[in-house]
C-alpha cells in the first residue's frame, strides 16, 4: 500500500484530503477540527514513510489560491475596520497579538528552539493557518542556500509546532470562556437586555409624507437633501396632483406634494421633520404604472460601482429602494457600492422593467462564475509584490513571498473592487470554493513534508512546546477577558466575540454564540477579525525573518 501511494502522489493527495474532511467532521463535545484535520492526516502519512511527500509546487499553488481570494473577501472589511470604534479595537487587537509574538520569542530564548518553531508556536497558540502558511513559505525561502534536509526541517518545524499547539489554541480559549463566566458571575439575562438595543436589526419601513414645511417648498429634491449629508432614508416616489412618478434629484417639491421615503424608524422621523407631516394614507405601489422587482446584481459592468455613479434616475428612470446582502437588508445610499450577488429591489415604470432587469443582470449562473482573467492578473501582481525585497536595515531584507504578496494584493484589490473595466471582486461562492481548494492543497502537502520531522521535533521538546502553547493561549485569553470586561466595561458576550476575533477562530465564536441570545459576539468578532488576520501574518513572518537573518 505504501509503495502504491509513493508511486501515485495524486492518489495520496486526495486520500489525505478525503480522510481529513471525514475526521474533521467528527463531533467531540460539540467541537470539530474542521479543515485543520487535513494537516494532521498529512502529518500521519508523512511520518509513515519518507517517500509519502507531496511535490512542493502543490504547496505553493495551494498557498496562493488560499490567501489571494481571502484577501479579496476581507479587503473591504479590513480597511473599514479602521473607522470609528473599529480603529481603537483593531489597535488593541494588534497590540495583543504583538504581545503573543513577544511571548513566542521569550519561549524561543528560554527553550532554545529555532525561529521557525517559534513562529509555529505563535501561529498554533493563536490558531492562524494563514500565518502558518506564510511563515512556512518564508522559512523555506530563507533556507534556500542550506542543505536539502535542513531546509525541509526548518519548514517542518513551523508546521509541527503549529500542530502540537493548535488544539489547545481552540479548546483552551473555550475553556477560559467557560471558567470566566463562572468566576466573574456574569448575569447573562441582564447583559442580553442591555445589548438588545445595540444588536437589534434595523427594520426598513416605507412611509408617505405630505410636503407642508415652507423651508423645502420650491426646492429640488437634491437641494433639500444636500444639507443632511447621509439622510439615512431614500425617496422613491412622488405624487403631484393625480400624477405619480419616480423621484429624480431635479424634481421640485411643492406644497401638498406627497413623497414616499424608505428607511429605518429613526431616519423616517427625520424625514417627517424635513417634509412636514405623515400622510393619512400611504402612496401605494402600482399607481402611475410604477412597479418593483427583486433583481440579482450579476452584470460585471456595474459591479464595483456606487449607486451615485450609475445615475439610475437618468439612465433607467429607476431607483433602488432595498438592497439585500447576505442575510441583511440595508438602505441603499448614494455611496453604496454594488457587489456581485446583491439582491436589489428596483422601482421603475412597468414598461421599463425588462430593460432594468437586463441592466443589472439578474442571472444566478453569472454570480457563481469566476472571471479568470482578473483572477490571474491579481495573482500575478501579488506574486510580483511578494518578490520585492523590503530593506530592514543593517543589510537585512524582508520579502512578503508567495503567501504575503498575494494576500496584500488581494486586500488592496478587494478594497478597490474595480479598476476601469476590470472587476476584481469574485462571487462569494466561487471565492469560498477556491479558498477551500487552496487550503486543503496546502495543508495536505505541508503535512506530508512535516511528518518525517514530527517524531524528531516531538522527542526533542514536544511536551515543552505544548506547555509553551498552553501558556501563550492562556495569557492572551485571560488578559483580553480581564481588560475587556473589567476595564473597558464590555458585556461578556462582546468580550468573547472580541477574543474570538483576535484568535480568528470560528469554533470559539460558535461557543460564544451558544452562550447568548444577542448578536454581540458576531459584531465584535467582525470588528477585529480582518486586522487580526493580517497582523498575525505579518508578526509570524517577522518572527522568522528577523530571527533567521
Amino acid at each position: 500500500m505504501l509503495d502504491l501511494l509513493a508511486q501515485n502522489l495524486l492518489l495520496l493527495l486526495f486520500i489525505i484530503i478525503g480522510l481529513g474532511y471525514l475526521i474533521g467532521n467528527v463531533n467531540v463535545g460539540g467541537l470539530k477540527l474542521g479543515v485543520a484535520a487535513v494537516l494532521f492526516v498529512g502529518i500521519f502519512f508523512g511520518a509513515l514513510d519518507r517517500r509519502l511527500s507531496l511535490p512542493e509546487h502543490i504547496y505553493v499553488i495551494g498557498v496562493v489560491l488560499f490567501v489571494y481570494p481571502m484577501g479579496l473577501q476581507a479587503g473591504h472589511g479590513f480597511f473599514a475596520s479602521f473607522r470609528k470604534r473599529g480603529l481603537r479595537f483593531s489597535v488593541i487587537a494588534f497590540l495583543t497579538l504583538l504581545a503573543g509574538g513577544i511571548l513566542a520569542v521569550v519561549a524561543m530564548r528560554v527553550m532554545g528552539i529555532s525561529a521557525p518553531s517559534a513562529a509555529g508556536l505563535f501561529c498554533g497558540a493563536l490558531t492562524s493557518t494563514p500565518a502558518m502558511a506564510t511563515a512556512t513559505e518564508t522559512a523555506r525561502h530563507l533556507s534556500a542556500n542550506l542543505p536539502h534536509e535542513m531546509r525541509d526541517l526548518n519548514a517542518s518545524s513551523t508546521v509541527v509546532t503549529y500542530g502540537l499547539t493548535y488544539p489547545f489554541g481552540v479548546f483552551g480559549v473555550i475553556l477560559w470562556f467557560f471558567l470566566a463566566g463562572k468566576l466573574l458571575k456574569v448575569d447573562k439575562d441582564k447583559e442580553a437586555l442591555e445589548a438588545q438595543k445595540e444588536t437589534a436589526a434595523e427594520e426598513i419601513f416605507s412611509r408617505t409624507f405630505r410636503v407642508t414645511n415652507p423651508a423645502v417648498v420650491g426646492k429640488t429634491v437634491e437641494e433639500t437633501l444636500r444639507p443632511m449629508g447621509d439622510a439615512g432614508f431614500i425617496l422613491t416616489r412622488i405624487r403631484k396632483g393625480d400624477k405619480t412618478d419616480i423621484v429624480v434629484p431635479a424634481a421640485v417639491l411643492e406644497l401638498n406634494d406627497f413623497v414616499v421615503a424608505a428607511g429605518d424608524a429613526d431616519a423616517l422621523r427625520r424625514a417627517e421633520i424635513l417634509f412636514g407631516e405623515i400622510a393619512p394614507e400611504h402612496l401605494a405601489e402600482g399607481l402611475g404604472g410604477i412597479r418593483y422587482r427583486r433583481i440579482f446584481v450579476s452584470n460585471k459592468e456595474i459591479v464595483g460601482k456606487s449607486i451615485h455613479e450609475l445615475n439610475l434616475t437618468h439612465e433607467l428612470h429607476a431607483v433602488i429602494t432595498r438592497l439585500r446582502r447576505g442575510d441583511v437588508d440595508i438602505v441603499p445610499r448614494p455611496d453604496t457600492v454594488l457587489e456581485m450577488g446583491d439582491r436589489i429591489r428596483v422601482l421603475t415604470h412597468r414598461k421599463n422593467m425588462e430593460r432594468a432587469t437586463k441592466y443589472f443582470g439578474d442571472s444566478l449562473k453569472s454570480i457563481t462564475e469566476t472571471d479568470y482573467l482578473s483572477l490571474s492578473l491579481g495573482i500575478v501582481l501579488g506574486v510580483l509584490l511578494g518578490m520585492i525585497p523590503i530593506p530592514l536595515g543593517q543589510g537585512l531584507t524582508f520579502r512578503l513571498g508567495f503567501g504575503g504578496g498575494p494576500l496584500v494584493m488581494g486586500l488592496i484589490l478587494g478594497r478597490l473592487e474595480r479598476t476601469g473595466p476590470i472587476t476584481w471582486e469574485m462571487p462569494f461562492n466561487a471565492n469560498l470554493v477556491l479558498r477551500q481548494v487552496g487550503l486543503v492543497f496546502f495543508l495536505a502537502t505541508i503535512g506530508t513534508k512535516a511528518g518525517y520531522g514530527f517524531s524528531i521535533i516531538f522527542q526533542s521538546g514536544g511536551w515543552g512546546l505544548i506547555v509553551a502553547g498552553v501558556a501563550i493561549t492562556s495569557i492572551i485569553t485571560l488578559t483580553t477577558i480581564v481588560v475587556g470586561y473589567k476595564f473597558l466595561k464590555l458585556p461578556m458576550a462582546a468580550v468573547m466575540g472580541l477574543m474570538s476575533g483576535i484568535q480568528t477562530q470560528s469554533a470559539c465564536l460558535a461557543y460564544a454564540n451558544q452562550q447568548t441570545e444577542t448578536d454581540l459576539p458576531n459584531i465584535w468578532y467582525t470588528t477585529v477579525y480582518p486586522a487580526s488576520m493580517v497582523a498575525k501574518i505579518i508578526i509570524a513572518q517577522l518572527l522568522v525573518s528577523l530571527m533567521m537573518t
